[in-house]
């Protein structure tokens, strides 16, 4: 039975995630509420099922009334930890923990975490595979597809879990064996005061490690390179940009992984993902793998198996001599730039969406290098053309197809054109995956 049995336990916020803490919790003996602003029976067609008699739910936000009684709250990723009364929680020395915190404490076997501003799906879901080869029980998930909690009470050999900044914020013990952060860039202006306040949540993945964890941490990015003091795990450091003494990087046509142990060679031809930015996703993903002793050789087996995930600078169609991608989980600035510098060719960008209120201007010097054309849309758009005038020839467009019509008009012979975003969907659609599926149906409709 869990230490919380017979004690009252609030979960804050009705999403997926924190929907299976209640449940797990519940199913543990506790009693369990289950608090979130909209109404049950939103709740309700959102989750696809009904909220089990076993779980009180109420309308709204704990407050400090809540807080005599209860023995521990959980909050849900996507609720803000300035919406829960932390002074009345911690004068009541009351323990605040995420799901992920909650998942940990749950999970039976070690762990390896990924994180960063971009990539970290494609890097989940690569080690995941790697390791699915190397161990019969292997959970893949967390911000990624299943909420790392489902993996409860079930023995694991390991649980590759991608984690998000939202996440990272209200952990306590969570200690992966092996973490990896990838990149850090601005984003998520509208949860955080400031880009400090967001690398801080990015870094607490390496907060409760020791020397015997592995680190894996992206050489290249100043932003990464500038906080590594603070990690006591030891380091693994990838560059896809230059040769290092220890650690994984490219050397010509081939990714190394250098230790004390001797060098390892994968050959980045059979990489089916695309971009330095894929290659820079792969060195991460072999040494991540390789940390959690998954073996060589079938390191390699599934780096050249990997398609790509949906939605990642993926190709839809050429017409007319001229490529189209989709790229709709590129959702900040850092995951444009990258996108950008994965193409040669000249680049029309369609760019835009709900405005998380960052700067768009380091754009600039690369659209200056790239971009034939930016057709912009949504909600930011107004924005975007005043902090990009004069980067390349910028115009306006009220829809998704009408972006895609005005994007073919300006591409050329030989062009890419690129979807982009730089922006949430939320202004337009439900989430990225719609919006890039909206894509694709307006370039299947191009003539030709």
């Amino acid at each position: 039975m869990g230490t919380f049995t017979g004690r009252q336990v609030i979960v804050a916020g009705a999403g997926r995630s924190g929907f299976l803490a209640a449940r797990l919790l519940a199913g543990e003996g506790a009693r369990v509420t289950l608090r979130d602003d909209r109404p049950r029976a939103d709740v309700e067609a959102s989750l696809g099922e009904k909220i089990p008699a076993a779980i009180a739910f109420l309308r709204g936000m704990p407050t400090g009334e809540d807080v005599p009684g209860t023995a521990l709250v959980v909050v849900s990723p996507g609720v803000p930890r300035e919406k829960l009364p932390l002074s009345a929680l911690s004068a009541a020395g009351l323990p605040v923990w995420g799901e992920l915190e909650l998942g940990f404490r749950r999970f039976l076997g070690k762990v390896a975490a990924i994180t960063g501003t971009n990539g970290k799906s494609t890097v989940t879901t690569l080690v995941g595979g790697m390791a699915s080869r190397a161990f019969p029980r292997v959970f893949v998930g967390g911000n990624l597809g299943t909420p790392f909690v489902a993996a409860a009470g079930a023995p694991w050999d390991w649980g590759v879990v991608e984690v998000s900044s939202f996440q990272l914020e209200s952990i306590g013990s969570f200690r992966p064996r092996v973490a990896a952060l990838l990149n850090l860039s601005e984003d998520h202006r509208d949860r955080y005061a400031g880009k400090e306040a967001y690398f801080e949540a990015k870094m607490a993945v390496f907060r409760n490690q020791d020397p015997s964890d592995t680190a894996v941490v992206n050489a290249d990015d100043p932003e990464v390179t500038a906080r590594l003091g603070s990690i006591r795990a030891r380091r693994i450091p990838f560059s896809a940009r230059r040769t290092l003494a220890e650690g994984a990087f490219l050397s010509g046509e081939e990714m190394v992984l250098r230790t004390a142990a001797g060098e390892e060679r994968y050959p980045r031809r059979e990489l089916k993902i695309r971009g330095l930015q894929n290659v820079e996703n792969a060195l991460a993903a072999i040494a991540v793998a390789r940390s959690m002793e998954v073996p060589p050789a079938e390191v390699r087996a599934e780096l050249s198996r990997f398609p790509g995930l949906p939605h990642r600078v993926e190709f839809v169609r050429s017409v007319g001599g001229v490529s189209y991608y989709n790229d709709s989980k590129g959702t900040n600035v850092g995951a444009v730039l990258a996108a950008l510098e994965g193409f040669p060719e000249p680049v029309v960008l369609i760019a835009g969406g709900k405005d998380k209120g960052v700067d768009f201007r380091p754009l600039r010097a690369s659209l200056g290098r790239k971009a034939r054309a930016v057709v912009l849309l949504g909600e930011a758009r107004d924005r975007m053309a005043r902090e990009l005038a004069g980067a390349a020839p910028i115009s306006v467009s009220g829809t998704l197809p009408q972006a895609v019509r005005a994007a073919a008009e300006a591409a050329r012979k030989g062009d890419a054109v690129v979807f982009s975003p730089a922006c949430s969907s939320f202004d337009m659609f439900r989430n990225f995956e719609e919006r890039g599926e909206a894509f694709r149906k307006a370039v299947g409709e191009l003539p030709g």
